[in-house]
């Protein structure tokens, strides 16, 4: 049976993910999902509310269905789970689930892919945050939890943009393309179901497209720019995202499998509670015209997917990285290890003989 996918919807407090709710459970496209929320909010899902289902959960208007989690997570997606199989749950083909405006979404992400009998049923599809477009600039200065939801995020959603100055959307649309710029910025009052759902297809976008290395000069400017902004702003603070940065490699050689697990226990080992999510795209050489499709979020590999055919013309491996506190030179000597890459900077014979993921 597929998996069934889960988009996960975040966003900081205030941001307006409950009336995005209420608007997105209108389409059809999201009549057959299940909705986990945290609580019934000020903004509540009542109105939508015309039968019970069962115990803790109800089922809307839009034929969706709805329940808050009592307890933990993965009971509640469990439950869910049981009761779709025996049939006293609508077949809902997809879960949307509202995190609490301070939430951390990793953890989440994260027990998606570790958690056995959550791993065997759901898959996640994708991340979609919220954010303030009149409060957001100060919420991302003061609350490293905004700027983690932000960096994580496959889809950017600016809500109350209307209500904002044109040049405070401006700037606050530099930040978050700096913070994340492989996720593409919606306006609340023009994002539908479908720019939110399916986004685990999205590959191509959120892999950069073109292939090429980022350049890393580049993105020194960008956090220099940044910085700029707030100063002259009036916000002279240590911003949580001068630690946050984006950049992605890139090859054309095909990687020996063994090589790449050593690859990854080493990244997820040297970097994981600062690997904030990365991406890949990976050419293989035991079949190098079926790549793998790699997704982790911190220290946590999502099960590996391993494609039938490139998702484009172009058979180039990608890795796309948001990390918080790494310098990109220490993932770059990884991904040149991975490559069999001779050290540059290194004597000759350890830079022909040293590597860290070489199988003896």
């Amino acid at each position: 049976m597929p998996a069934i996918p889960v988009t996960v919807l975040t966003g900081f407090l205030g941001a307006g993910k409950t009336s995005f709710l209420n608007r997105l459970l209108a389409d059809p496209a999201l009549a057959d999902t299940a909705v986990v929320i945290n609580e019934f909010g000020a903004v509540g899902l009542d109105h939508l509310l015309v039968e019970t289902a069962g115990e803790g959960v109800a089922l809307l208007a839009a034929g969706c269905l709805c329940c808050t989690i009592r307890g933990e997570l993965i009971d509640t997606l469990e439950d869910l789970g049981a009761r779709r199989d025996a049939g006293t749950l609508p077949p809902f083909r997809r879960v949307v689930i509202e995190t609490s405006g301070l939430a951390d979404p990793a953890p989440i992400l994260q027990t998606l892919a570790v958690h056995p009998g959550l791993a065997a049923r759901y898959a996640l599809d994708g991340v979609v945050t919220l954010v303030d477009a009149v409060n957001g600039e100060a919420t991302l200065d003061g609350h490293a939890e905004s700027v983690r939801q932000a960096a994580v995020a496959d889809r950017l959603v600016l809500t109350k943009a209307d209500l904002a100055e044109a040049g405070t959307v401006d700037r606050l649309r530099r930040r978050l393309a700096r913070l994340n710029p492989a996720a593409p910025v919606l306006d609340v009052r023009e994002a539908a179901a479908g720019d939110v759902l399916g986004l685990g297809a999205d590959l191509a976008r959120w892999l950069g497209g073109d292939g090429h290395r980022h350049d890393h000069a580049h993105d020194h400017h960008a956090h220099d720019e940044g910085r700029h902004d707030a100063h002259h702003h009036g916000h002279d603070v240590d911003r949580h995202d001068d630690r946050i940065r984006s950049f992605s490699l890139a090859s054309a050689a095909a990687v020996p499998p063994g090589r790449l697990e050593t690859f990854l226990g080493l990244l997820a080992a040297r970097h994981g509670p600062d690997l904030l999510r990365f991406k890949a795209l990976v050419k293989l050489a035991d079949d190098p015209e079926r790549p793998v499709v790699l997704h982790a979020v911190q220290h946590v590999l999502h099960p590996p997917l391993r494609l039938e055919r490139w998702p484009g013309e172009e058979r180039t491996s990608r890795l796309v990285f948001i990390v918080r506190d790494i310098p990109p030179a220490d993932i770059e000597a990884l991904f040149a290890a991975l490559l069999g890459e001779p050290r540059l900077d290194a004597p000759d014979f350890a830079a022909l003989a040293d590597n860290p993921l070489a199988l003896r």
